[in-house]
C-alpha cells in the first residue's frame, strides 16, 4: 500500500496515486525477484491499458487504410485518425488541425523540418543556431543540412548550472540567422529553458524558431499559440503513446511555402510523368500509409493526460523532484548536474568515481529501473568533462516510496565501493 504522502491535492482536486498506477500493469513487474520501480521515463514512458486497448481495437475493428476509401472500414480509420490529430491540435492549442503533421516521433519531425526548411529557405552561408543541450536529434540533422546547403551552425553555450548563456544567444543572432532550434527541457538535465523569452529574441530578429517539446508536453502545459512558436515537436511514445508516434506543428504559411520532404502516395493531387501537384496540408508532409493505429493510441494517451490534468501532473512531479533531490543529496559523494531553479523531473548525477554503467547495473538487480550513459547528449557531458551519467526521470506514477527505495539503493552502491 502506498504511503499517504503519494497522494497530492491539486487545484480542488486529488491525484490518486494508486488508481492512476493501477492503469499501468506494468509497474507490477517483479525484477529479479524485487518490484520494479521504473525511473527511465525520460526515455518512454509507460502506455496505460487504455492506450493499449485502443490500439488493439483499431486492428480488431477498424484495421483499413485511410483517406480515399470510400467503404466502411476506410471511412471509419478515417474518422478515428483526424480525430487523434483533433486532440493534438487541441491539446497544442494549434490554430488549425492541419497545422499538425503526424510523423514518427521528434526525430522524424525535425529531420522533416531540416530537409524541408532547408530545401526552401535555407542559402548558402546562412545560419542556423542551436544549443549545447541539445538531443543529438536536435543536432545531427542540422549538420547534414548546413553541409548540404553550405550553411553554418552556431551553439549557444551553457553555464555550470546548466543553463542557456542568454547574452550569447543574443550576440549569436544575425542578419543570417535563419532558424533558432532549442529543446524546451533538456532531457539529460532537466533544464526548462526560458522558451517565451527566447522565441521574443527570436522574433525580434525576424528569425524563426522551432521548440524541441519532447521532453516537455508531458510535464508542462504547452500553448503554441500563447508562445507563438514557428515549428514544434515532440514524440508520443514520452506522452504515455505508443512508440514511432509523434508530431510537427507548423504554422500554416511556413508549411504552404515549404516543399515536401518525402514523395509518394498521399501527399500529391495529381501524377504525371510531366510534373507532380502537391496535396493540401497536413496531407503534403505525410506520405505512404501512416502508423494508423499509433497515431489513434496517441490520441488516446493524450485523453488520459488532459483527464488526469497537466497542471496537476507538472505540481506533482514537481513535489517528487524536490523531494528526490532534497533525499539525494544527503549520500556521500553524490553530484547532481542540472542544477538549475526551473527544473522539469529528471535528475542527472554520479556518485564518487563510480562508473555509472556499474552503479545502474547494481541498482537493476534491486527492481530501480535508472538511465546510465550520455544520454544522446555528448556536448553536454563534454562541457562537464565527465563520460556520462545516471539518471532518474520521474513521471505521473512514480511515488515518493519508490524514491526512498532509490535513495536507499544508491547509498549501499556507493557503501560497497567504499
Amino acid at each position: 500500500m502506498l504511503q499517504e504522502k503519494d497522494t497530492l491535492v491539486c487545484n480542488a482536486m486529488a491525484i490518486d496515486i494508486n488508481k492512476i498506477r493501477a492503469q499501468f500493469p506494468i509497474l507490477d513487474s517483479v525484477i529479479h525477484g524485487k518490484p520494479l520501480a521504473y525511473f527511465d521515463n525520460a526515455a518512454t514512458t509507460h502506455k496505460p491499458e487504455r492506450v493499449v486497448n485502443k490500439v488493439n481495437e483499431v486492428y480488431y475493428t477498424l484495421n483499413s487504410n485511410i483517406h480515399r476509401g470510400v467503404h466502411y472500414l476506410s471511412n471509419q480509420a478515417t474518422l478515428a485518425y483526424e480525430e487523434a490529430r483533433n486532440k493534438v491540435q487541441h491539446f497544442l492549442n494549434a490554430s488549425q488541425s492541419y497545422e499538425v503533421i503526424f510523423t514518427s516521433g521528434a526525430t522524424a519531425a525535425i529531420n522533416l523540418l531540416a530537409t524541408s526548411f532547408g530545401d526552401t529557405y535555407i542559402e548558402e552561408d546562412d545560419e542556423i543556431i542551436v544549443s549545447t543541450m541539445e538531443h543529438h536529434s536536435n543536432i545531427v540533422p542540422w549538420q547534414m543540412m548546413c553541409k548540404r546547403k553550405k550553411a553554418v551552425l552556431k551553439v549557444i553555450p551553457i553555464n555550470e548550472k546548466g543553463e542557456l548563456d542568454l547574452e550569447a544567444f543574443e550576440a549569436h543572432l544575425s542578419d543570417k540567422t535563419k532558424l533558432v532550434a532549442v529543446t524546451y527541457v533538456s532531457n539529460a538535465l532537466g533544464t526548462e529553458n526560458p522558451i517565451p523569452e527566447i522565441i521574443k529574441r527570436t522574433h525580434q530578429n525576424n528569425s524563426l524558431i522551432m521548440v524541441d517539446a519532447s521532453q516537455a508536453v508531458q510535464h508542462l502545459k504547452v500553448d503554441v499559440q500563447e508562445l507563438d512558436v514557428d515549428f514544434l515537436v515532440f514524440s508520443g511514445h514520452k506522452i504515455y503513446g505508443p512508440t514511432g508516434t509523434g508530431a510537427l506543428y507548423g504554422k500554416e504559411k511556413y508549411l504552404n511555402e515549404m516543399e515536401p520532404w518525402q514523395g509518394g502516395g498521399e501527399m500529391i493531387k495529381s501524377v504525371t510523368f510531366e510534373e507532380t501537384t502537391y496535396n493540401e496540408l497536413p496531407f503534403k508532409f505525410e506520405a505512404g500509409t501512416p502508423n494508423i493505429a499509433g497515431a489513434i493510441g496517441l490520441g488516446e494517451a493524450i485523453d488520459f493526460v488532459s483527464e488526469v490534468g497537466i497542471e496537476n501532473i507538472a505540481e506533482y512531479e514537481h513535489e517528487l523532484l524536490t523531494y528526490a533531490t532534497e533525499k539525494l543529496n544527503t549520500i556521500d559523494g553524490m553530484r547532481i548536474f542540472g542544477t538549475s531553479e526551473h527544473k522539469s523531473s529528471v535528475i542527472s548525477f554520479l556518485v564518487k568515481e563510480i562508473h555509472p554503467f556499474d552503479m545502474g547495473t547494481m541498482l537493476d538487480k534491486m527492481g530501480l529501473a535508472v538511465r546510465t550513459g550520455h544520454h544522446c547528449a555528448q556536448p553536454i557531458m563534454d562541457y562537464f568533462g565527465i563520460p556520462g551519467t545516471l539518471r532518474a526521470s520521474f513521471a505521473v506514477y512514480n511515488t515518493k516510496e519508490e524514491i526512498d527505495r532509490l535513495v536507499e539503493g544508491i547509498a549501499k552502491v556507493a557503501m560497497l565501493f567504499g
